[in-house]
């Protein structure tokens, strides 16, 4: 988007509002006007530019896993384009997990990079199967490389989408999920598809295929009409574990349940119907049980919950960590049938050891920094043994990298991001009480720290709201960090509905949204007032998805905040429920449908208490959002603007709910920082 391009949306609210304003909202709006005309002459601050070029500097690891033998590592490694920005492509990379061999690069492309990723090795530690888009850019095959130093052979020509290969215990056949002819990658953060003609619940199912490496032969093996979500395979090769649903594979992950399929005949057993959402299910190596975790999540691949163990023949789970302080976000079996697990534990990474036989946990490691190995949460890739592991470590002032050994006692992998500083100031882990919680975030100071000044403060709200603010470096398009790198305190808190602290935490906000949780948030301002030097007059809040609806919610409950950014977030949950592609997710949280109980949906909704708004509102959204649709943001701008309230809105064009183009992000970042400069900046 051109600057002059920039300039004229951003005017536009302005323009579009009522003449009715005050001499202070005249101020604010000639102080706006002048921030952008500095932008149209390119006298960006350079503050801004420094967080965006300290955001996309830092090569990005979406994946690392050792091998089974535990002495070879592989990573899949981001690769930027010539201006430092994504390119959409990656590499992978393979070494000997002390790190002392030259790391070699495994491709199936002739020199062009192409997007390569999902890892996996074969069980004899030789193989390693890989998605590529070598053969034609967009569409990814299955390549294998047998051995080391084999050239990697094709084993699949297929149309459609491929995810998550795995090999079965005997090493003759790769599992994948395959949506065959998809027009879009799965998952409802992506742009939506726009639709046209007669609307039909028209979808794609990801369905489980089977590769039989000698011969190539892909085929199909789950029902037609099921969508797989995750899946294990059994210690006899002869059956899986999946997690599934009928009908639309967006829409009904927050009803799957677990079943058991026949690798040969194709057919299903459902086991377990769960009350609420479960993710991770793995076989245990006496092939006698399933374990898995279930709690209350918002949005699949947020995962956290307790752990649960049952037969795999069916039968009632046992809960393994029932009322532990933490959310488990992944798990895994070792050989000794231990179960090892990643856990959110208070804002920080948890890695324990747990014996199903005994219900004892040991604690591997506990941390600041988050470790992660190609999921959300806290997670790392493990030998068959359980003695060796490998992960991406990172934290708000390491920038990512691979490490690799025993858990706890990593070495250090790679050194791509040794020349990356952050552009922002320190972070501190803080906790507060509210009501009778004990309430943990995140306080980043601003770059340059003077102790003898006061500073503006920014509220950051996760999305979710089943999530968690853990030390992390951010990804390009964090704005939250751009703004504590341009002069800003910039309060990330954890508040109830939150993972970190248990089950009975994360479901404290169920038919609650916008009471408990804003008020520990109100808690964490307090808190964060106390702890360093903030103006009280110069406060801001933004967050994006449930994040953009707790800023919709805050301006309408309180006059505390100065200047506010909504991103992608929900305004009316009367009228969202009828908008939005994923309205299963909304059972569990308001406990019945809109139709229903509508009051429920009314009392949490911003637009219910929308005269009671007067902060300076910037509304930003994708116009493709199928998580949180573009009307949401369009009803919250039109109210405000109707009722005098200062506003834009931002519609960025077929962006999903997870923004895509760099450009986007960059510009994302330089309208929300300019918004927050103009209304908190002067005291």
């Amino acid at each position: 988007m051109t600057r002059r391009a920039i300039l004229f949306f951003l005017l536009a609210g302005f323009l579009a509002s009522t003449p009715a304003l005050s001499q202070e909202k005249k101020t604010s709006k000639q102080a706006v006007e002048k921030r952008l005309r500095d932008v149209e002459k390119e006298k960006v601050s350079p503050a801004i530019e420094q967080a965006i070029h300290s955001l996309a500097a830092a090569s990005g690891f979406t994946q690392a896993v050792v091998s089974p033998d535990g002495k070879k590592i592989a990573w899949v490694e981001e690769l930027r384009d010539k201006n430092g920005a994504e390119s959409g492509n990656a590499a992978i990379f393979t070494t000997t997990i002390d790190g002392k061999a030259p790391a070699r690069k495994i491709t199936a492309s002739a020199g062009t990079p192409r997007a390569e990723s999902d890892i996996a090795w074969s069980p004899d530690s030789r193989g390693l199967a890989f998605l590529s888009d070598a053969g034609k850019p967009g569409q990814l095959q299955l390549y294998l490389q047998s051995a080391p130093g084999q050239l990697a052979k094709r084993l699949t020509n297929v149309k459609g989408f491929l995810a998550s290969p795995k090999f079965s215990p005997d090493g003759k056949t790769i599992a994948v999920l395959f949506t065959e002819n998809a027009t879009r990658a799965a998952g409802p953060l992506v742009a939506e598809t726009p639709e046209t003609g007669e609307i039909k619940d028209a979808f794609f199912e990801q369905r489980l295929a089977l590769i039989d490496i000698a011969t190539g032969k892909l085929r199909q093996v789950s029902p037609a009409d099921t969508y797989i979500y995750e899946y294990d395979w059994a210690p006899d090769d002869l059956h899986l574990v999946v997690t599934s649903a009928l009908g639309n594979g967006d829409n009904n992950w927050w009803i799957a349940d677990l079943s058991i399929l026949d690798a040969a005949s194709g057919l299903m057993k459902s086991i377990y119907k769960p009350a609420l959402q479960i993710n991770f299910p793995a076989w245990s190596p006496d092939g006698k049980s399933i374990a898995f975790i279930e709690g209350l999540m918002s949005d699949f691949g947020s995962v956290g919950g307790d752990i649960f163990l049952m037969p795999a023949t069916g039968g009632t789970p046992q809960n393994l960590t029932p009322e532990r302080n933490a959310s488990a976000s992944w798990l895994t079996w070792t050989k000794d049938g231990k179960i090892v697990a990643g856990e959110y534990a208070q804002g920080e990474s948890s890695l324990i050891s747990l014996d199903p036989s005994t219900s004892k946990i040991d604690s591997l490691y506990r941390a600041e920094d988050l470790v992660s190995n190609g999921t959300w949460g806290p997670s790392v890739s493990v030998s068959d043994d359980g003695k060796i592991s490998a992960a991406v470590r990172r934290s708000f002032s390491a920038p990512p990298e691979i490490w690799a050994g025993p858990i706890g006692n990593w070495k250090q992998i790679t050194q791509r991001n040794k020349r990356v500083t952050s552009a922002w100031g320190q972070a501190k882990s803080i906790h507060w009480t509210s009501d009778s919680y004990d309430v943990q975030g995140w306080l980043v100071y601003p770059a340059n720290f003077d102790s003898s000044k006061k500073y503006p403060m920014v509220v950051e709200v996760h999305g979710g709201p089943s999530a968690a603010v853990l030390s992390a470096w951010p990804g390009s398009g964090d704005f939250a960090l751009a703004l504590a790198a341009s002069g800003y305190f910039v309060l990330m808190p954890n508040p109830r509905g939150s993972f970190g602290q248990g089950e009975a935490f994360t479901r404290a906000n169920v038919r609650d949204f916008g009471y408990g949780d804003l008020r520990d948030i109100l808690s964490g301002v307090d808190e964060a007032l106390k702890t360093a030097p903030i103006d009280s007059n110069r406060l801001g809040i933004t967050g994006w998805s449930y994040g953009g609806y707790m800023t919709m919610w805050a301006v309408t409950q309180t006059n505390r905040f100065k200047a506010a950014m909504a991103g992608a977030g929900i305004a009316n949950y009367q009228s969202y429920y009828g908008e939005n592609k994923i309205d299963q997710w909304m059972i569990p949280f308001f406990g019945k449908s809109v139709y229903d109980d509508p009051d429920v949906y009314a009392k949490s909704s911003p637009i219910t208490f929308i005269k009671k708004a007067k902060t300076p509102t910037l509304v930003i959204v994708g116009d493709s959002d199928g998580e949180c649709p573009t009307p949401q943001s369009y009803e919250f701008w039109h109210a405000l603007k109707t009722l005098g309230v200062e506003t834009q809105l931002v519609v960025y064009e077929h962006e999903g709910h997870h923004f895509a183009k760099p450009e986007h992000q960059r510009d994302r970042i330089r309208r929300t920082v300019a918004w927050f400069d103009a209304h908190l900046l002067q005291p």
